[in-house]
């Protein structure tokens, strides 16, 4: 998506400034697949220890991204304590182990179900993008934002998380510190909307499109919204993840518009060299087209081989993919960083929470408006 990954975002700019150290590196590896061993562990167990306690219809329904999650927070608290966490940080690739198990995630995806729900994803993707963007650049220009912040916020809750703060940061050359304060933001708001929006979804008796509509066109991040999905049933998940890479398809042509922008009208420098095409697929999020081919693959093979196969071959690309899921929300808790939003003070975070409060509005409006006759 960018040459900049999610866990440089999120760490010091000394560090990101240092030779990798691939020792830590490798311990950081364990350390997540530890966890991510863990979590597979409770999920698997959890509920046969409770079964007969008055906590097992709970112990029922959580499922692994909570495991993952919490466990990741825990071991961020623990590292942190011990001051190890920031030599460990480069092994926690969040942006990594998502796409993969969003590829993986497109083998399980019919190509008709793809082709029939990208109408109604790109009219939201559109006019949720728009809305929430211009929304939040507003309200960040009411409160003084610096014009660089407010780009790094709209593009982050707008489309999708990190990874949009991070195109941004290199369309309008933010500083280091705003795009880590910005990632921190997008987490932090991200975290209690796993458990929230498919919750809601059930109190609101939302059919499975019209939820997985929501959910990837309001969480910011690709994980989160991968979690949320998971949470609230496969047929969700499938339209989730459809709106939600949607929405990262976009984030090319986002920031090739706003490196125009600043470019000419902000920073009006003379020597600013127009974005052009070789721009823009630089910026494409390629792993858009993995999950694209990787359903394409799917579909062929489950109509030239028999159920019994293709049922084997769907298991196997669905445990490779829960592996990969869990990894990557085993490193969303140990990316995690408090500090960074204590830097800005209370502006940032009041036009973010605004921005978001719009976006689950319109998002829920939209999802309805567009998803209500959709069969999964």
């Amino acid at each position: 998506m960018t040459t900049v990954n999610e866990t440089e975002a999120l760490v010091p700019a000394e560090q990101t400034e240092r030779k990798v150290d691939w020792a830590w590196v490798g311990a950081g590896l364990v350390v997540v697949l530890a966890l991510a061993w863990l979590t597979k562990y409770l999920d698997k167990n959890v509920p046969a220890w409770l079964a007969d306690t008055s906590l097992k219809r709970v112990a029922k329904s959580v499922e692994y991204p909570v495991y993952a999650i919490v466990i990741g927070l825990l071991g961020n608290a623990v590292l942190t304590a011990t001051g190890v966490r920031d030599r460990l940080a480069p092994a926690f690739r969040t942006e990594f182990f998502i796409k993969t198990g969003l590829v993986l995630l497109g083998v399980s995806i019919n190509l008709s179900l793809l082709v029939t729900a990208a109408g109604p994803a790109i009219v939201q993707a559109l006019l949720l993008i728009s809305g929430v963007f211009l929304f939040t650049w507003w309200l960040g220009g009411k409160l003084g934002l610096d014009d660089k912040l407010r780009a790094l916020l709209a593009s982050a809750v707008s489309i999708c998380g990190v990874s949009a703060a991070i195109a941004a940061a290199g369309a309008v050359k933010a500083k280091r510190e705003q795009l880590a304060y910005a990632a921190s933001l997008v987490i932090l708001f991200a975290l209690p909307s796993i458990f929230l929006l498919p919750w809601l979804a059930g109190v609101f008796g939302l059919s499975d499109a019209v939820a997985g509509a929501w959910i990837g066109g309001n969480i910011d991040t690709t994980a989160a919204v991968t979690a949320a999905g998971t949470l609230a049933g496969e047929d969700a998940l499938k339209i989730a993840t459809i709106v939600k890479v949607t929405q990262n398809a976009l984030i090319g042509i986002v920031a090739v518009a706003l490196t125009a922008w600043f470019a000419f009208k902000v920073e009006r420098t003379a020597d600013s060299a127009r974005p052009g095409a070789g721009e823009l697929w630089r910026r494409f999020p390629k792993f858009v087209l993995g999950f694209v081919a990787a359903s394409v693959l799917g579909t062929w093979f489950a109509n030239t081989v028999s159920a019994a196969d293709n049922s084997a071959a769907q298991a196997v690309a669905t445990n490779f993919r829960t592996w990969f899921l869990i990894l990557a929300f085993v490193s969303i808790g140990l990316e995690f960083r408090l500090t960074a939003l204590r830097e800005a003070g209370w502006r940032p975070i009041a036009v973010f929470a605004s921005a978001t409060v719009v976006n689950i509005v319109l998002a829920l409006a939209l999802a309805a408006l567009l998803f209500s006759d959709f069969t999964v």
